[in-house]
């Protein structure tokens, strides 16, 4: 594990990039956290910008570079589309500021690792989405498989099925577009909650499918719309971890009958229902070999939401501790759905290359209410 560094003290700046939908859950909890001092909020349309600084009370809105000229400001909050995370992020780390990215931290692994690289190289940080990982939710059960409620950690299953966001959503074409579908879009979710259960990840095998070439806007002023589908909307996986452990994962929007946040983990001595990885919340069911009744296991811990990734980048910056949603992780929860996707495409199984540690779960008292800066 690398060895870090105390940097700073006090109260951490933060700007935002991205005055989209996803910044207002973001901006709800950024605002609020005593550790954390939102200074700016940017965006290619300053309207919007401007409106969320007023929602939010933030004091200042503008351009990108005016945000990264800002030099009370240590963490940008990166919220573009996934096309551009990596290239954001990169301009980031050359005004030399930390970096948060929602996810996938790139579309591919060779511009990840360049992020990541030129991160260390400047002294720097990129951590990554889902934070949903640091809820009480995941975290409790985390903490179950740690203190060996369930024996050795064995096999999982994690089930994401819709029918697919253009129902809902009323520009739902990024969602069927390259870097997204159900692999990139919802993958990431389950599959860091996997890496943090089992660790590494070391090789997948996959098989994909498309239900329909053209979809249609269901909802919404372009209701009626149609659009072409340019990825797989339904991909099922086996992986295996380097740790001996496997898990077989569905992706899928192309599903009449839902079943969505499914994440099941068994060991020897019994499994654990997991609460769904979207979430920050919900409790875990225990069932042990030879008992009919569950135990519940309720969530302990925070709810806040979005954003308490950015917090817990903050604090390990100013303690010198490695945060746990890390660039590493989220460059290997990458991979591993690259890797998916390539085996779908070339029917072989994929090695993955690269490696990470599993990180410890959050302490109980972790609270991102109190001030500790």
């Amino acid at each position: 594990m690398a060895a870090f560094t105390p940097a700073g003290s006090g109260v951490v700046g933060i700007g935002l990039i991205g005055a989209g939908n996803i910044s207002t859950q973001y901006l709800s909890n950024l605002t609020v956290f005593p550790d954390l001092k939102v200074l700016f909020v940017a965006d290619l349309d300053l309207a919007r910008a401007e409106a969320q600084a007023l929602a939010f009370d933030v004091p200042s809105f503008g351009t990108v570079d005016e945000l990264l000229a800002r030099d009370d400001i240590e963490i940008v909050v990166n919220l573009t589309i996934p096309a551009v995370h990596a290239e954001v992020g990169r301009r980031i780390i050359a005004a030399g500021k930390h970096v948060w990215s929602e996810k996938p931290l790139a579309l591919d692994h060779e511009s990840g690792r360049e992020l990541l690289d030129s991160a260390e190289a400047a002294g720097l940080r990129v951590a990554c989405a889902p934070d949903t990982v640091l809820g009480a939710g995941i975290q409790s059960a985390l903490r179950a498989i740690a203190r060996g409620d369930i024996g050795e950690p064995l096999t999982a299953t994690t089930i994401f099925r819709v029918a697919g966001p253009n129902s809902w959503h009323p520009d739902p074409e990024f969602l069927f577009a390259k870097g997204a579908g159900p692999l990139f879009d919802m993958g990431p979710y389950y599959v860091t909650t996997l890496v943090h259960a089992f660790g590494a990840a070391s090789r997948v095998s996959a098989v994909s499918s498309k239900s329909h070439d053209v979809r249609t806007i269901g909802s919404g002023p372009r209701a009626g719309t149609e659009f072409a589908v340019e990825v797989p909307t339904y991909h099922a996986a086996l992986i295996s971890f380097a740790g001996g452990q496997s898990a077989q994962s569905t992706f899928s929007f192309q599903d009449a009958h839902k079943r969505a946040g499914l994440v099941e983990i068994s060991g020897t001595e019994g499994s654990l229902v997991l609460p769904d990885p979207n979430n920050f919340d919900g409790d875990t069911t225990l069932w042990r070999f030879g008992s009919e009744e569950p135990t519940v296991l309720p969530a302990i811990g925070s709810t806040y939401g979005r954003g308490s990734g950015v917090l817990d980048l903050a604090r390990s910056i100013r303690g010198g501790s490695e945060e746990r949603a890390s660039g590493a992780i989220a460059l290997h929860v990458l991979d591993v759905l690259l890797a998916i996707s390539e085996s779908a495409e070339t029917g072989a199984s994929v090695a993955l290359e690269s490696t990470v540690e599993r990180p410890a779960p959050l302490p109980e008292s972790w609270d991102p209410a109190a001030p500790t800066l």
